[in-house]
């Protein structure tokens, strides 16, 4: 049975239908807003995984075709994922993964396919309300309708699901994912928009949501749905459990006292032991039971944590709700690097470095969300090694967390820096984690602001990063600052806030609980503001500017404007002058279409001297100037000097030397390079030179300025 849904939302037409495609899925739906389409289909095992986790897996799938184009490569296919579909995975992984009913293990798939990109409307979002629908219409233990919309601010007025031409002219662009009662999920960056102004973002974000699920409502009315498959829940048992708790009656407490991670880390770890071997002497059994052991000290340890938080307002480190660990950082540490910061708060630590590049470095991007090629001058790569853990793991490439969390820190720097302009460097920021435990994406923000003033890009303010938590029982609530990797872990939320002294620059939260009240919100976001300016004031302790002067081993970019009509002369046939020019100076030249040249080279000398061969070609020769060039070839009558790249004149043999030149070669030979001035150029554009006269000139110069 095919259903459908066709509603108007956010002026444009939105609908839903299930029952033509996909149908051998537990769970599918096609949804379509504009002229954009996405196919969500949803799979489950039957049988509960061995993993000691709940295995849900979402997958994003872009299709070239549904931009009408063609994969570049060599195989012509689809490879990875691009990095806006694993971001696209991250946003709609986020919000559903809390909604599963505890102790379900079943392996569960979410596949979002990209079928149609009508280059104005984000299929991100679609995915997210796809999810839904396909999750609450399968017999998978899934029963919240949720949804999701980006918000964006156009001159003043709130705008729900923007399109990309819109977005340009956006000071907001935020992503919110939640139920009908309950925000869940947020993902976005502002132009140093003050907190207030997020919480209306936030406020119009979830008038849209119950739109979205109002829609929902209607389309599962007379749908016949599944009823909910039968499972069991892992966990470990009502015996063991109890037997555990009561081994760790005042333990959990001591170890917990334990203020360094390692040392805590380590401790329950023994206890853990000491609890299963002290099973084993009791019953050989339960040697089988280690696993569900760990799960009951883990349970035990998050009630103690978070009780001690709400009882006590005692954290795990001693700190209490508001304070910030300490904070140390210095810059310039790498001599080699063009700017560099270690930036150092508790236990978490981010070297980060700044590299700068030319117009030959930008990332080319090749998306179905634009008919043209991208290009970013600006990327923040942020990497998680094994070791900033104290773990031994294999190397396996960019995950998708280390990819999501570099784009939050590259969308809270991307908008303090100047316009390409005004600095057309192509800049790289890289933050190595060299230790974490908590926020180690917003130390990267931290880092990144300290090493992009220490390579002196003007950027428009410092930039600063915070992550918040909750602990919620009941009407019991406690807002954290600064949450460690363990109250992250433990806790209900995760509120990570980017931003100068003006205002925020980027967002990301994630809920594990309903009721999250617009007055802890507010709380949350002024509090972080708080924490924000003191850490603004730390860094400014080590660096409060940029510097004026680059690094000597960074590339000089010049940049000259050009007739468009004059870009042959400077390239030459077959590339030949601009090869010459290259060639002849060490400096790397670039031109566009435009006519504008981007010259850079490491010391001021070679962008300099190619300067002045590329103005020198591209303006008409002057009779009267004084010109310098190599002897292209040599007659009886006289020399054909090239005075730029390309043009060549004659020096006819009597105009050589103030004596009387028998042969040319005398005076001059091929290759030699010599200095003459342009006498005239008659009606064919032949260039008439003299070398006689450029030495009379020079000499009575040099005369002059000795009396």
């Amino acid at each position: 049975m095919i259903k459908r849904v066709e509603r108007q939302f956010a002026g444009r037409t939105l609908s839903i239908e299930t029952g033509r495609m996909a149908r051998l899925a537990q769970g599918s739906c096609l949804v379509q807003f504009g002229d954009t389409v996405v196919l969500v289909a949803t799979t489950v095992q039957d049988k509960p995984s061995r993993f000691p986790f709940f295995p849900l897996t979402i997958e994003y799938q872009e299709r070239s075709y549904s931009a009408g184009k063609i994969p570049g490569g060599f195989f012509k296919r689809e490879g990875r994922p691009s990095e806006n579909a694993i971001l696209a995975c991250r946003l709609t992984d986020r919000p559903l993964r809390p909604l599963f009913p505890d102790g379900f293990q079943n392996e569960t798939q979410v596949s979002v396919f990209v079928l149609s990109s009508d280059q104005e409307n984000s299929a991100d979002i679609l995915g997210m309300l796809g999810a839904s629908v396909a999750l609450n219409s399968s017999k998978i233990p899934f029963d919240t309708l949720v949804a999701a919309v980006r918000v964006g601010r156009i001159k003043g007025n709130w705008v729900i699901n923007p399109t990309f031409q819109q977005l340009e002219y956006s000071d907001v662009d935020i992503v919110v994912a939640g139920s009908e009662d309950a925000i869940l999920m947020v993902e976005g960056g502002a132009i140093e928009v003050p907190e207030e102004e997020i919480l209306e973002a936030l406020s119009k974000a979830q008038e849209g949501i119950r739109e979205l699920i109002d829609i929902q409502k209607e389309f599962f009315e007379g749908l016949d749905i599944p009823e909910t498959m039968e499972w069991t829940s892992v966990k470990p048992s009502a015996d063991l459990t109890v037997k555990v708790e009561g081994m760790l009656e005042g333990r959990m407490e001591t170890v917990l006292e334990l203020p360094d991670k390692t040392e805590r880390n380590a401790a329950i770890v023994e206890l853990t032991s000491d609890i299963v071997a002290k099973l084993v002497e009791e019953d050989p059994e339960y040697s089988q039971h280690e696993g569900a052991v760990s799960d009951v000290v883990r349970s035990v340890e998050k009630r103690v944590i978070r009780s001690k938080i709400l009882s006590e307002g005692k954290r795990v480190d001693g700190r209490v709700e508001d304070e910030v660990r300490p904070i140390t950082s210095e810059v310039g540490l790498l001599p080699r690097a063009h700017g560099s910061a270690l930036f150092t708060r508790g236990q978490t630590q981010a070297l980060v470095t700044t590299t700068f590049g030319t117009s030959r470095d930008e990332q080319r991007i090749d998306t179905i969300e634009s008919s043209e090629e991208v290009k970013k001058s600006f990327m923040l790569h942020y990497n998680f090694p094994p070791f900033c853990v104290g773990e031994a793991r294999p190397y396996r490439g960019t995950s998708r967390r280390e990819q999501g969390h570099g784009a939050l820190a590259e969308r809270a720097i991307r908008p303090l820096l100047p316009e390409y302009d005004e600095f057309p460097y192509t800049i790289r920021v890289v933050s190595d984690i060299l230790e974490s435990n908590g926020s180690s994406s917003m130390a990267s923000v931290c880092g990144a602001s300290l090493a992009l003033m220490d390579a002196g890009v003007p950027i428009k303010a410092p930039c600063a990063g915070v992550a918040m938590g909750l602990i919620k029982d009941g009407e019991d609530v406690s807002i954290l600052t600064d949450i460690l990797g363990l109250e992250d872990a433990l806790g209900d939320m995760d509120f990570k806030v980017a931003g100068t002294t003006q205002g925020v620059t980027a967002i990301q939260m994630d809920i594990k609980v309903d009721g999250l009240t617009h007055e802890i919100m507010k709380t949350a976001l002024e509090r972080a503001h708080t924490a924000r300016l003191h850490i603004l004031n730390r860094m400014e302790e080590t660096l409060s500017g940029h510097r004026d002067e680059l690094s000597v081993y960074a590339p000089r970019i010049i940049s000259i404007q050009i007739n468009p009509s004059k870009i042959g002369e400077i390239i030459g046939p077959k590339g030949k002058t601009i090869r010459a020019i290259q060639e002849d100076t060490g400096a790397q030249v670039d031109i566009d279409d435009t006519g504008l040249i981007k010259i850079s080279a490491v010391g001021g000398d070679a962008g300099a001297r190619a300067k002045e061969m590329i103005e020198a070609i591209v303006q008409d020769p002057e009779v009267g100037r004084i010109y310098e060039g190599p002897v292209k070839n040599v007659t009886t009558f006289g020399a054909f000097i090239e005075i730029v790249p390309g043009v060549e004149g004659l020096c006819h043999i009597s105009e050589l030397a103030e004596k009387r030149v028998d042969k040319t070669e005398d005076i001059l030979k091929p290759g030699e390079i010599t200095r003459v001035k342009l006498l005239s150029i008659d009606e064919k554009g032949r260039l008439r030179l003299s070398r006689k006269a450029a030495l009379i000139e020079e000499r009575n110069a040099s005369d002059n300025t000795g009396d």
